[in-house]
């Protein structure tokens, strides 16, 4: 809820809406059953949980990549969906630049794309062919890619899960400020806890295909150290399970 100028009450709608939703990939049991889930325009949501529990199978829904998966319920999202991958997914055969503007239209799509690759911190490596770049610097491109096209929804699966610790930190600082900028609603599917609660606005949980627990982070500091980041660490870790001490 919120107040316009007039001091009126007035509703945002949500960029993202899920009801009742199920998704089984066979007879023995659903991997969603009955998921329940509202993103904010612009708010940042981080989505952990088991292995198995619905993690990328809610993220693909969402994407409209499972046309091949039984189930049912509401999906509302909006027209200008990106998708992040673990893998960079860049094509070898196609310069960095002609990989970020890849099926993009209009007589400025080379300008936005150099843009989109200055973002990054790429400046200069539009002429490079993937391979030539490093893990990090992959992700980067891949970035660039997604946000050129101003979506609405980012959607992020583990895209930092085969990068090493270092070059995770600088990737989580760059994806915070891309999106400070950019302003999409993002739900990242992530194993790791600590960079839910550096990233997100959010913090949700699935077990058994449901929403088990949402937790805002409400943190002046997304520091390691600070000790309400560690209260909820150890908050999370628990509701996996999982022995924090």
């Amino acid at each position: 809820m919120a107040q316009d100028t007039r001091g009126l009450t007035t509703t945002v709608e949500p960029a993202v809406r899920v009801r009742n939703l199920h998704r089984s990939f066979n007879e023995n049991g659903g991997v969603l059953n009955g998921l329940d889930l509202d993103i904010a325009p612009g708010e940042f949501v981080a989505l952990i949980g088991r292995s198995g529990t619905g993690k990328s199978t809610l993220l693909r829904a969402l994407a409209g990549l499972d046309r091949d998966v039984a189930g049912h319920g509401q999906i509302e999202v909006p027209e200008s969906v990106s998708v992040v991958f673990q893998d960079s997914r860049l094509l070898p055969w196609k310069r960095v630049l002609d990989n970020v503007t890849f099926g993009l239209r209009g007589p400025d799509a080379g300008e936005r794309g150099r843009k989109a690759l200055e973002e990054v911190g790429l400046a200069g490596r539009e002429r490079s062919w993937p391979y030539e770049l490093s893990g990090g610097e992959q992700q980067r491109a891949s970035l660039a890619r997604s946000l050129v096209r101003e979506p609405e929804l980012l959607l992020a699966d583990e895209p930092f899960g085969a990068l090493d610790a270092l070059t995770r930190i600088r990737m989580h600082a760059l994806l915070r400020k891309l999106c400070e900028a950019h302003r999409p609603a993002v739900l990242l599917v992530t194993h790791d806890v600590d960079e839910a609660i550096v990233l997100a606005d959010r913090v949700i949980l699935l077990d058994a295909g449901v929403v088990h627990t949402d937790v805002r982070v409400d943190l002046a500091n997304r520091s390691r150290s600070d000790a309400g980041f560690a209260e909820l660490r150890s908050l999370l870790l628990d509701r996996l399970g999982v022995d924090s001490e």
